[in-house]
């Protein structure tokens, strides 16, 4: 956190090599969570993108309360679902993509792993999007339910009932106990 602030402190004074460092140390775990969030690289890309332009925008209006990385995580999730939105207005509420595919390794691990993936993907797409979100902050990003609350401006009894719930759906729809 520390170094987040210098970083900050830096970026306000015009530093592009601060810049360049916040953006080399949270593109890839805001990437992951927008591919979870949406299914879709392209969105996902997109959706990052836009987070780090946001902060170049307005660095110096930033005050970030917490931590650099839950600031551009809330960030992050606030834009996919303004994505999610405007998706929904124009494509009359399509279903988002499925997981991502592996692109390279051992074939066989990465057939299981592939399936193994697709299965989660498919069950996370079943889940409302409040509590995919919990558990994408939660198991992805590693925020703490207090965090989660902040960003999904909602109690920490709903957030934690929230994970609970999809964690139990998710248990069920991977045991092959539902079908939907």
């Amino acid at each position: 956190m520390l170094e987040d602030k210098l970083l900050i402190w830096k970026l306000r004074r015009g530093s592009l090599d601060a810049l360049r460092r916040i953006y080399d140390k949270y593109k890839v775990d805001l990437l992951k969570l927008a591919i979870a969030l949406t299914g879709d690289v392209g969105r996902s890309e997109d959706a990052v993108q836009d987070v780090f332009l946001k902060l170049v925008q307005s660095y110096d209006r930033i005050d970030i309360h917490s931590s650099l990385k839950s600031y551009l995580t809330a960030c992050l999730v606030n834009r996919v679902r303004t994505l999610h939105r405007t998706s929904r207005r124009h494509d009359g509420d399509a279903p988002l993509d499925p997981a991502v595919e592996a692109s390279s390794g051992n074939p066989e691990q990465w057939a299981v792993l592939n399936d193994q993936m697709r299965q989660l993907s498919e069950a996370m797409t079943q889940l409302p999007a409040e509590q995919r979100e919990v558990v994408m902050l939660r198991v992805d990003t590693g925020l703490g339910f207090r965090q989660i609350a902040r960003i999904q401006n909602a109690s920490l009894y709903t957030v934690q009932g929230r994970y609970r719930y999809a964690m139990k759906r998710l248990r069920s729809l991977l045991n092959g106990e539902e079908t939907s």
